[in-house]
């Protein structure tokens, strides 16, 4: 368990992810040192999330700003992943976010699905 250390930046936090996701096909017991590293690693990310991305978390738009702003995306990646018209019709509120937008945001920038749920207002009626 000496490698286990805290997450300071997406980096650290996508470090512990890919460690966690190793023990998903074999959770190991409880009170091994691989429980225990599995426990440890799972506290780590959960507080990541809960102090980067709680913030922003009634508003998807604002997770997604926020995730632009300060977890080093950018508006150009999130076109990527949706669609340039759409990415920019959703971070200025004229278009809702869509189920397969949010699975795909989630998946790729490793936001909690939850985080991006959230019903919102739009500045102006989607046609």
């Amino acid at each position: 368990m000496m490698d286990v250390k805290p997450l300071h930046n997406e980096q650290d936090y996508d470090w512990a992810i890919r460690e966690v996701i190793r023990y998903f096909e074999d959770e190991p017991t409880p009170g091994t040192p691989d429980g225990d590293r599995f426990e440890v690693l799972s506290t780590l990310i959960k507080e990541y999330e809960d102090g980067h991305f709680a913030t922003a978390r009634g508003d998807p738009v604002d997770v997604l700003h926020f995730a632009i702003e300060s977890m080093g995306k950018s508006q150009a990646e999130l076109a990527n992943l949706i669609g340039r018209n759409r990415a920019s019709e959703i971070l200025n509120r004229i278009r809702p976010l869509t189920l397969e937008m949010i699975r795909t945001i989630s998946k790729e920038w490793n936001i909690p699905i939850d985080a991006l749920t959230a019903q919102y207002k739009l500045e102006r009626a989607y046609a």
